[in-house]
């Protein structure tokens, strides 16, 4: 691509604008919309529309303008890919376009006037996934509740769909309070019965409808969470394909449950399936009415701000990560879901045990420096409450990694051993707490380097 080539009345900004009308607006893309005449509607000023680009695929989509104003357009996507966006007025040729190899593609356009606009999305190359946001002069918009249970009934269910349910297949409205989402994080291994009874259904109240989402595997979880949690329902879905990731019946099973858990598996494949669908929305919905989300091992990687995604390589390993600070087993993407409490977070599971110090370390010099890392060991889990706080269960620890006055990024640069010095190391056991807004904590705090030149590349020796 040309990255000279001029960007008509384009000025561009590093802005990525956060939805607050994503409940009365279009979020997710509709094929087919390969047109002008076949553009989506119903985009809402600063909220994000989530879709995929195909070989050969064009999207389109269109917005009213109510008043000359600044239209900012933000089009994100994975870093292998490069798509580009082309604003239209209702008739005409592009008045503004974003079309550079940079990532989020961004520019703004000044509307001199009321009416409507088309943004049109192309690929230069690569296909996949794209966050699309716009903002826009618009009239006032008032979303309708989250949790109001207005779901209607169960949709058929596709005959491809592997979809396992015990107890009441009618959904049972709960009493949940809007803006108090919670979340809980599991660092695989052994599941944590008390996380489910002592957190997670207190918050949601019995009675629930629970739904377990995987690529694989079988409904083990049913059983077992319906027992811990009282729930009126628990099922488990098996969702491998994009087509049944937008299926009515999967989006009606989550968006009507109280808690959604995404068990262990592959995140890279999570991703690859649900990413841009209406499972991602759909869990997004049940956030933000107040449910629980969470997940264990590569459930619990979906939860970060940004995804430690290994999609194509092989695992990171601490030992070899720290010989160069941009080994390519270190690849990280966009966050699947917007939970507050863990804006600028990493995760990282199977801690302790598979010696994951370094790789959580190395991973966290990749962000800035307002990032942080919550790290669960195997068996432990901590669940975070809107306020901040998590509290930890199990039998192992939960880490938190995050820079200080005190931390040295002396080498964090490609084909050179990291030196990364003085980065605090929380640990945290069953019952101690840590707040993710303010960092207090009732944990066991120190310093811990790396040094990626020695073969113990730790300092302490040992930083567990």
């Amino acid at each position: 691509m040309n990255i000279n080539k001029t960007i008509l009345s384009v000025s561009l900004t590093a802005s990525l604008f956060i939805s607050t009308n994503s409940h009365a607006c279009l979020t997710s893309e509709i094929e087919s919309n390969n047109s002008e005449n076949s553009a989506n509607s119903g985009i809402c000023s600063n909220t994000t529309v989530e879709g995929n680009l195909s070989r050969n695929d064009i999207d389109w989509f269109e917005f009213q303008v109510s008043q000359a104003g600044s239209i900012n357009i933000s089009l994100d996507h994975h870093r292998r890919d490069d798509f580009d966006w082309h604003l239209y007025q209702e008739s005409g040729s592009a008045v503004a376009q974003g079309d550079t190899n940079n990532r989020p593609e961004t520019g703004s356009f000044q509307a001199t006037s009321a009416g409507t606009y088309y943004v049109k999305l192309t690929r230069y190359k690569g296909s996949g996934w794209y966050d699309l946001n716009v903002t826009f002069p618009e009239g006032d918009i008032t979303p309708p509740p989250t949790n109001d249970c207005s779901y209607g009934s169960r949709p058929s269910k596709p005959g491809t769909l592997k979809a396992y349910i015990v107890g009441n297949s009618n959904d049972n409205c709960s009493s949940l309070t809007q803006d108090n989402g919670a979340v809980l994080l599991m660092g695989g291994g052994s599941d944590v019965d008390s996380a489910f009874s002592n957190r997670v259904a207190p918050h949601i109240g019995t009675n629930s409808d629970i739904v377990v989402l995987r690529t694989s595997g079988t409904d083990a979880y049913n059983g077992y969470l319906q027992g811990l949690t009282s729930a009126n329902s628990v099922e488990t879905l098996i969702i491998d394909t994009r087509t049944k990731a937008n299926d009515p019946y999967v989006d009606w099973a989550i968006r009507s449950a109280e808690f959604v858990w995404i068990s262990g598996g592959d995140q890279s494949d999570y991703l690859n399936q649900w990413h841009g669908t209406s499972v991602q929305t759909a869990i997004q919905h049940v956030f933000d009415k107040g449910g629980v989300v969470g997940g264990t091992s590569a459930g619990m990687a979906l939860m970060a701000n940004s995804i430690y995604d290994p999609d194509g390589v092989q695992g990171a390993v601490s030992s070899e990560v720290v010989t160069n600070f941009c080994h390519n087993t270190l690849q990280f993407s966009n966050r699947f879901i917007s939970i507050p409490m863990l804006n600028n977070s990493l995760t990282d599971t199977h801690f302790q045990e598979r010696d994951r110090m370094g790789r959580a370390t190395v991973s966290l010099g990749h962000h800035s420096s307002n990032f942080f890392s919550i790290a669960a060991s195997e068996g432990t889990s901590m669940f975070l409450t809107s306020n901040g706080n998590g509290v930890v269960d199990g039998y192992g620890e939960v880490y938190v990694l995050r820079e200080t006055t005190q931390t040295q990024r002396q080498t964090l640069s490609c084909n050179q051993a990291v030196s990364y010095l003085d980065v605090l190391r929380t640990k945290l056991v069953s019952g101690e707490s840590y707040n993710v807004f303010t960092h207090s904590h009732n944990g066991d705090a120190m310093n811990i380097s790396i040094n990626g030149n020695n073969n113990n590349f730790y300092t302490p020796s040992n930083p567990y």
